[in-house]
């Protein structure tokens, strides 16, 4: 096989890789949205200036990470991405997708899209809850980080940066909330036992 067949070779694994990573986000995409009715009335909600300041940063990074926008663009890859580094990625990335889920059945029908608080609220501090106070965004984040890297593409970096921002902002917004509406008694002892977004992370509140 000459030198030629051997990289377009290499270049169609890889894309059958991405692939892959696509397939993946659209079924997370379609079982979230899907389960979304698995969830209790909420008796308040965090203000909608509060809301739309995160949900602006994700939409507009989501945008930028769809594929078209890049082809749109003309984006290049900045870096190749082998056969075993794409599927490498999809395995990262599907490992952050299953700690989503595995923290929403955790939460059961107390998970809501936007901050709110639900009747009989309470901290869940068990499962992935013990190690990271939101692991849901956790794992987002290290799908969004290995679909951006296998993208490989300016375009999918700075769309991941700008869901991971908004992912981050509502993070501090839901901390504050609830901080807020459980008291520093409840909400400030968890923080003070667990980290925000990064696992065993060292911290302090």
């Amino acid at each position: 096989m000459s030198t030629g067949a051997s990289l377009w070779s290499v270049r169609i694994m890889a894309f059958q890789a991405n692939q892959v990573l696509e397939v993946i986000w659209i079924v997370w995409l379609m079982s979230w949205v899907a389960a979304s009715f698995w969830s209790d009335r909420a008796q308040k909600r965090a203000a909608t200036l509060d809301i739309w300041t995160y949900r602006a940063a994700m939409i507009a990074g989501g945008i930028l990470l769809v594929p078209w926008t890049g082809q749109l663009l003309e984006d290049k890859p900045i870096w190749e991405v082998s056969y075993v580094g794409g599927y490498v990625l999809a395995a990262v990335m599907l490992a952050g997708l299953s700690l989503t889920w595995w923290a929403r059945i955790y939460l059961g029908p107390l998970w809501s899209s936007v901050i709110t608080r639900k009747k009989d609220h309470e901290i869940i501090d068990t499962g992935p809850y013990a190690f990271v106070r939101h692991p849901i965004y956790c794992g987002l984040i290290i799908a969004l980080l290995a679909t951006a890297v296998a993208e490989a593409k300016v375009v999918a970096l700075v769309g991941s940066a700008l869901v991971i921002f908004g992912v981050w902002l509502k993070a501090r917004t839901e901390e504050r909330f609830l901080l807020a509406e459980l008291g520093p008694d409840i909400y400030g002892a968890y923080c003070r036992r667990v980290p925000m977004l990064i696992p065993f992370l060292p911290h302090r509140r």
